[in-house]
C-alpha cells in the first residue's frame, strides 16, 4: 500500500488554515507547520486504530514513517532496511499486564551520513511513534475501553517533529560530521521497551553515541514555553541551552537528570547526554480526546528548528560532553503499602524472574549488593517470577522488615539480606 508523502495536499480540514497555492512557476511546498500537521493527520487519524502494540494501525505508521524517512532523503541505517525487526519477549511485564502476547515489532531507523574524522560516531535523535491503541491498559479513561485513542500529541507531535528536524538536516553540509541517526520507537507505552531493545542490540555501538534528543510530547506549545529535561546529564548541556536561547525564540526551562518516563532514559543508563523536550502535560494525556485538532503546529515547527540547529551543533561539535552519572530514582513497586527496595525492573522481559536494569544508590537494595543486570529470583518467603509477584512480595512487609533476597548472577544463585526502606526516607 502506497501512502501520501509531504509532496501531497491532502484535502482535508487542518487545525491550522493553509491550502495548497500554486504561483506561474508552479507548486509552492507546504509550510514546516503543514507538514508536521499533515503527519500527525495520518498517524493519529481513527484508522491508525491508536497505534497499539498489537494493531495493524500500528503496523501501517511504521511503514508511513518508512516512506517518509526515504521522502527526507535519509539512508537506511544498514543500506537497505529502515525497518528494525524484534521479538517483545512474552515475558516482558507490560504485556501480561495489558493482555497482549508475544509479537513482532519494528523501530523504524534511519540516517544522515556523517563525514570526515567524525562520521565513525553517531547522534541519536528519537521519539516513539505507538500509543494505546483502544485503551484498557495505560488510558486515563475509565470508560473509553474499546475506543480509539489516537494520541496526536503522545506522541504523534514528536514523531512528526523529529520528521521535520531530518527534512531541515538533509541538505546542510559539513566536512566533517558525526553520522545523524534517526528512531521512531515503538512500544514506549509498555515500558520503553523499543529504545530499551535498541541500546541493547544497537545499529551503532553505544559508545561511539555522542548525544541522544528525544522528542516526545511536544504538539501542545503555550506562550512560547519548551521544557527541557537532562540538562544535568553532562556538565555543559546548562550553558549550551542558554546559548541556544540566544538564537531561538522560544522560552526554555531546563532541568533534571537523564531519567524520566520516555525513551530518552534507555540511553542515558548506558552513558549518553540526553534532552528530552516536552511542552507539558494536559487533560487530554492518555484519554480519547487527544486529537489532532488541538496542536499547535507553528510551536512544533519552532521546536523543529530549534532541534535542528541543536542536533547540527553536536553533530559538528569537537569537544567532549562530560557525562554526569546519577542515582536512579527512587521507585517503588509496593502498592502503596510504602516497603522499598530501590530497584529499577528492565521491563522488556522477564526470565524467570525480574531482571534489573539498576538499583539507586543508599538504598536497601545497593546495601544489600544488588547489582545491575541481577535477575530478582526471591523476596523473603516468595519465590518471585515476574515483576507482579515481586509488587506482591513487597506488599507482604513493611518498612523495617530485614529480608532474604535470592538472586542470579551469570548463572549463580546468591544470598544476600538487606533491610527494607521506606518510600521517600
Amino acid at each position: 500500500m502506497k501512502y501520501p508523502t509531504i509532496r501531497l495536499c491532502p484535502l482535508i480540514l487542518l487545525p491550522i488554515a493553509w491550502s495548497c497555492s500554486y504561483s506561474s512557476t508552479g507548486y509552492t511546498p507546504p509550510t514546516p507547520a503543514e507538514r508536521i500537521i499533515q503527519d500527525i493527520s495520518f498517524l493519529a487519524d481513527d484508522a491508525r486504530e491508536g497505534r497499539g502494540v498489537g494493531t495493524e494501525g500500528l503496523a501501517t505508521a511504521a511503514q508511513y514513517l518508512v516512506e517518509q524517512f526515504a521522502d527526507a532523503g535519509l539512508e537506511p541505517y544498514d543500506g537497505s532496511n529502515f525497518l528494525r525487526p524484534f521479538d517483545i519477549d512474552p515475558s516482558a511485564p507490560a504485556l501480561a499486564h495489558a493482555g497482549i502476547s508475544a509479537m513482532e515489532v519494528s523501530n523504524v531507523v534511519g540516517i544522515i551520513p556523517g563525514a570526515g574524522d567524525l562520521a565513525g560516531e553517531t547522534v541519536v535523535v528519537g521519539a516513539h511513534y505507538d500509543h494505546l491503541g483502544f485503551g484498557g491498559f495505560g488510558s486515563l479513561d475509565a470508560d473509553s475501553v474499546n475506543v480509539v485513542h489516537n494520541g496526536a500529541d503522545d506522541n504523534a507531535s514528536g514523531t512528526a517533529t523529529m520528521l521535520e528536524i531530518a527534512r531541515m538536516l538533509n541538505g546542510r553540509q559539513s566536512n566533517s560530521r558525526r553520522t545523524i541517526v534517526f528512531i521512531a520507537f515503538t512500544a514506549e507505552e509498555l515500558g520503553l521497551i523499543g529504545s530499551a531493545e535498541y541500546v541493547k542490540d544497537p545499529a551503532f555501538p553505544n559508545d561511539s553515541t555522542f548525544f541522544m534528543l528525544n522528542l516526545d510530547m511536544v504538539g501542545r506549545m503555550e506562550e512560547n514555553r519548551l521544557a527541557v529535561f537532562g540538562v544535568e546529564s553532562a556538565e555543559e548541556l546548562p550553558a549550551l541551552l542558554d546559548s541556544f536561547n540566544i538564537d531561538h525564540d522560544i522560552e526554555m526551562a531546563g532541568s533534571g537528570d537523564g531519567y524520566g518516563r520516555s525513551d530518552h532514559q534507555s540511553f542515558y543508563t548506558v552513558g549518553i547526554p540526553v534532552l528530552h523536550f516536552f511542552t507539558g502535560t494536559h487533560e487530554q494525556y492518555h484519554r480519547t480526546t487527544d486529537d489532532s485538532h488541538l496542536i499547535n503546529a507553528e510551536g512544533a515547527a519552532k521546536i523543529a528548528s530549534l532541534g535542528a540547529d541543536m542536533v547540527s551543533y553536536f553533530a559538528e561539535r569537537r569537544e567532549p560532553l562530560t557525562f554526569i552519572e546519577a542515582p536512579p530514582p527512587q521507585m517503588t513497586t509496593s502498592g502503596g503499602y510504602g516497603a522499598y527496595l530501590g530497584t529499577i525492573p528492565d521491563m522488556t522481559e522477564s526470565p524467570d524472574g525480574v531482571r534489573l536494569s539498576g538499583v539507586r544508590e543508599g538504598s536497601p537494595a545497593e546495601e544489600a549488593g544488588i547489582q545491575s543486570g541481577d535477575i530478582l529470583i526471591g523476596l523473603g518467603d516468595f519465590d518471585i517470577a515476574n515483576l507482579f509477584e515481586m509488587t506482591d512480595a513487597l506488599r507482604a512487609y513493611k518498612p523495617g522488615d530485614r529480608v532474604s533476597i535470592r538472586v542470579r548472577r551469570d548463572g549463580e544463585v546468591l544470598e544476600l539480606e538487606t533491610v527494607l526502606g521506606r518510600r521517600g526516607g
